[in-house]
């Protein structure tokens, strides 16, 4: 392993150990030295990658944002092994859901941000940010059925837009454990609310 590829390699185990703590017990309860220690890390080596909790958290939000869309990137693209782009867009809202265990800690992590949002204005320009990375996912993939000929034309921005505030609403309650919602009604739920305007039929894809 080169100098470099040891250097990615220690970020990233960084970032994965700050995601997992933040997630945990909260970034407001995060000290660099609880990070270092979970990531097997020196606290000097810690803060040679990052000078701050603020900078640390920001790159965490990013890493976890990109680590969710490169798993839903398999056969998402044009190509012989590309799946239809309902079941490309259904993926994507299952990544959007507190659908399982690493997921519920992506949730966990939104949710600090949020917070610190609605004080911190690095934090608010971050969480803008990561939203309409998060918009030109969703309408991406909508693009993609459109030009396909699997989806109706239709408002992409607006569908986008539904999606994104759907999620957000449904996936609070998922997170709260409310008993009169469950995964599987939340999902039909967004999908019945958008297959109107995507042509479709309004039963959630098989994945």
């Amino acid at each position: 392993m080169t100098k470099v590829e040891r250097a990615l390699e220690t970020r990233e185990r960084i970032l994965t150990a700050a995601c997992e703590v933040i997630a945990e017990i909260g970034f407001e309860n995060v000290s660099m030295r609880k990070v270092a220690d979970h990531a097997g890390v020196s606290k000097a080596l810690l803060h040679y990658h990052f000078d701050t909790r603020e900078k640390l958290f920001a790159e965490a939000m990013t890493h976890s944002f990109a680590q969710t869309g490169a798993d839903n990137d398999a056969g998402a693209e044009g190509g012989a092994d590309a799946v239809p782009a309902a079941v490309a867009l259904a993926r994507i809202l299952r990544s959007m859901l507190p659908t399982d265990a690493e997921l519920r800690q992506d949730w966990k992590l939104w949710q600090e941000l949020w917070v610190r949002a609605q004080r911190d204005a690095a934090a608010r320009h971050l969480a803008v940010d990561l939203y309409d990375q998060l918009h030109a996912w969703v309408g991406g993939a909508i693009e993609r059925g459109i030009e396909s000929g699997e989806f109706t034309d239709c408002d992409v921005a607006a569908v986008s837009t539904l999606v994104l505030a759907l999620c957000d609403g449904l996936g609070i309650r998922l997170m709260l454990d409310d008993p009169r919602l469950d995964l599987a009604t939340a999902r039909s739920a967004i999908w019945h609310a958008i297959a109107p305007a995507l042509g479709v039929a309004d039963t959630f894809p098989e994945l």
